[in-house]
C-alpha cells in the first residue's frame, strides 16, 4: 500500500489515528491525531511523542505478537485534562518492507469518565447523607429497648430526636425525586403562563410562619402591574420557595425579595423578569459561590444540617431555570449579605 493510500484511509477515520511500524516509527498520522499529538511527528519514533507505560507497552507488544490490544492515555491542553481510550490492530503487508504496522485510535472518552465518576461521587453522597440519621435511629431504638425503656422522660426525647431525624431523610427522598424529575423534564419548555407577582406574594406568606419563628422580616418589592411569564408554577414556586427559605434560615433578619422586568437581558438576550432574593446576612465567602449549585455541596455543612438542609435544594433551584431558558446567578461579600437572582425571559 501506497503512503498516499494509507494517509488516505487515516483520513477517512472519524478519530485521531496514527500508524506505527516495524521500525517503531510514525508512517502516518491524521489531522486529528495532529491535534491531539502535535503536528511533524511522522518519522518519529513513537516513544518519543507516546511516553506514556501502557500505551507504549501495548504499542511494542502489538507489533511483536500481532494481537489486538486497548489502552489508556492521558492528555492536558493545559485547560483541561482528558481521557482516551487507544485501540490498537495489526495491519499486515505495509510499512518497512511490508513487515507491517500497528493502526492507533484515539477515542476520547472524557465525557464518559466523568459522567461515571459524576454517579459514584452521587451514590457515596447519598449513602453518606442516609447513613448519618438511620445510625442515629437505630442507636435511639436499641437504648429505647434496654436502658430508657422505663425512663418516661429519657423516651420522649429520644423519640423528638428520632421523629427530626426520620424527617430529614423524608426530605431528602422528596429532593432526591423532586431533583430527578426536573433533570426528566428539563428539555421540554414550559408554556404556561405564570403571574409572578402573585407567585411570590404566595411564596412569602407560605414562609411567613418561618420567618416569624426567626424573627425575620420578609418583604416583597414588586410593580402594580403583574409581570407574566411563560413557566410551570409550581416549579417556579419550588424556586421561590427555595431561595427565600434559605434565606430566612442563614440571611440575617432581613430578607426582601424584588421583582422587575426589563425589555431586554443581556443575559438571555430578549425581555425578562428578575427575582432577585437580597438579604443582610453573614454573606458567603468567595471560593463557596463558582460550587453552590453542585449537588450536596454545602457553605456551612455543619450548619446545613443543624437547620435541616439536604445540600439539593440551589441544584433543584439551577435546573428548573435551565428548563426555563433562564439564568440563575449568586453574589456575595462576606459581612455584606447576599444575592440569589433569577432571570426568566419572557
Amino acid at each position: 500500500m501506497t503512503t498516499d493510500l494509507i494517509d488516505g484511509f487515516l483520513a477517512a477515520i472519524p478519530l485521531p489515528a496514527v500508524m506505527v511500524d516495524q521500525t517503531e516509527r510514525f508512517i502516518a498520522i491524521n489531522s486529528g491525531a495532529e491535534i491531539l499529538l502535535g503536528q511533524g511527528i511522522r518519522g518519529r519514533h513513537f516513544a518519543t511523542i507516546l511516553r506514556q507505560p501502557s500505551v507504549a507497552s501495548a504499542i511494542e507488544a502489538c507489533l511483536q505478537d500481532k494481537q489486538s490490544r486497548t489502552a489508556r492515555h492521558l492528555s492536558n491542553d493545559g485547560a483541561q485534562e482528558a481521557t482516551y481510550t487507544v485501540t490498537l490492530r495489526y495491519v499486515s503487508g505495509i510499512g518497512a518492507v511490508g513487515g507491517g504496522a500497528v493502526l492507533a485510535c484515539f477515542d476520547d472518552t472524557t465525557e464518559r469518565e466523568q459522567a461515571g465518576q459524576m454517579r459514584r461521587d452521587f451514590v457515596a453522597n447519598v449513602s453518606h447523607e442516609l447513613r448519618t440519621p438511620l445510625t442515629a435511629l437505630i442507636g435511639f431504638i436499641e437504648t429505647l429497648r434496654g436502658p430508657a425503656r422505663d425512663d418516661a422522660a429519657a423516651r420522649d426525647r429520644f423519640l423528638m430526636i428520632m421523629e427530626g431525624e426520620a424527617s430529614r431523610m423524608n426530605r431528602l427522598v422528596g429532593d432526591l425525586l423532586s431533583l430527578n424529575r426536573v433533570e426528566s423534564e428539563e428539555r421540554v419548555r414550559p408554556k404556561e403562563q405564570v403571574d409572578l407577582t402573585g407567585l411570590l406574594d404566595s411564596t412569602l406568606k407560605t414562609l411567613a410562619p418561618v420567618a416569624e419563628a426567626r424573627s425575620t422580616v420578609l418583604t416583597l418589592d414588586a410593580p402594580e402591574a403583574s409581570v407574566f411569564v411563560t413557566g410551570d408554577p409550581d416549579q417556579l414556586q419550588q424556586v421561590f420557595i427555595n431561595l427565600v427559605e434559605n434565606a430566612v434560615k442563614y440571611g440575617g433578619d432581613q430578607v426582601r425579595v424584588v421583582l422587575t422586568h426589563t425589555d431586554r437581558d443581556p443575559s438571555v438576550r430578549a425581555a425578562a423578569a428578575l427575582v432577585q432574593v437580597i438579604d443582610n446576612g453573614p454573606g458567603i465567602a468567595p471560593i463557596h459561590l463558582p460550587r453552590l449549585t453542585e449537588r450536596f455541596y454545602r457553605a456551612d455543612s455543619h450548619r446545613s444540617r443543624e437547620m435541616g438542609g439536604t445540600g439539593l435544594g440551589l441544584a433543584i433551584v439551577k435546573h428548573i431555570v435551565n428548563r426555563h431558558r433562564g439564568r440563575f446567578r449568586v453574589e456575595s461579600e462576606l459581612g455584606q449579605g447576599s444575592v440569589f437572582t433569577v432571570v426568566l425571559p419572557d
